[in-house]
């Protein structure tokens, strides 16, 4: 299942990264683009290649490399691709061109998040998520994005269900969603990652450990919505077994096979969460 949680941490701050992989987080993603200043860029990517090498068996670890066009991404990929690890994916920032980004994506071996955050971008999403078989998301970055736009985050929701769109047209899992600012609202985060997952999103991004727990919460399906989903699954399959084409509820409602499917999409999900606390 795709990581509910997705936990940034600065590259060049060696100390924050062994706290953020012993994190309740289902990702880290180790950042060597926005958060990490310039002359900080080379300190950083050994630390994340430190930091691949030595992380617990089983543990996914992202790169958030540097932008396509940048002097740092060139060097990262070939540090990459000459080391004796590899992370579990890298996000790929300010992608606009589905050239760019297959061109890129072709000199890496692992997957590969495109990360849209200009107007251009938005524009070529749909064409972005089909470029190599080996883009297996695309999102957005809504800072980035709105000030291009010239509007706010409060702007972008049809952005956020463009973006959507494009990813499950191509045959991608649903977009992460783009990271919440307000540490200090965890009422505000709790509420915009519910309504992210009714959007079409699933998995956030987050700067701060704290954000973690509110985040998993509103990706996990709750109790109510599995116990719904199984007596979905459950009509339809005894629906199947009487030879009966039209499957009701308990209540004599006619459920159509776009229903069932979603409805299995909430039980594995769930099952993904359960044998993921088991395994941690």
């Amino acid at each position: 299942m795709s990581p509910r949680s997705w936990l940034y941490v600065p590259g060049h701050r060696a100390e924050r990264i062994p706290k953020a992989i012993a994190s309740a987080a289902d990702a880290v993603v180790i950042d060597l683009e926005d958060a990490v200043p310039v002359d900080a860029k080379e300190r950083a990517l050994e630390h994340a290649v430190a930091a691949l090498q030595s992380a617990p068996a089983g543990r996914t670890i992202w790169l958030r490399l540097n932008a396509i066009g940048s002097q740092w991404l060139a060097r990262e990929i070939d540090v990459l691709s000459g080391a004796d690890c590899a992370p579990a994916g890298v996000r790929l920032p300010k992608a606009e061109s589905p050239e760019t980004v297959a061109a890129t994506t072709d000199r890496l071996g692992c997957p590969v998040h495109a990360i849209v955050e200009s107007a251009a971008g938005l524009l070529a999403a749909p064409q972005i998520a089909r470029c190599h078989s080996r883009v297996t998301g695309i999102a957005l970055g809504e800072a980035d994005l709105a000030a291009d736009l010239r509007t706010a985050p409060e702007g972008l929701a049809w952005a956020r269900g463009w973006i959507v769109a494009a990813a499950r047209a191509a045959g991608l899992s649903s977009p992460v969603q783009s990271v919440w600012t307000a540490v200090d609202d965890p009422a505000g985060l709790a509420a915009s990652s519910h309504a992210g997952r009714i959007q079409g999103f699933f998995g956030r991004s987050v700067i701060h450990p704290d954000q973690i727990d509110i985040v998993n919460e509103a990706y996990t399906p709750s109790a109510e919505e599995q116990e719904r989903a199984q007596r979905i699954v459950d009509d339809a399959s005894a629906s199947l077994a009487a030879g009966e084409s039209a499957v009701l509820d308990e209540n004599g409602r006619f459920i159509d096979p776009a229903v069932v499917a979603n409805a299995r999409v909430v039980l594995d999900r769930a099952q993904a969460v359960a044998a993921r606390g088991v395994e941690a």
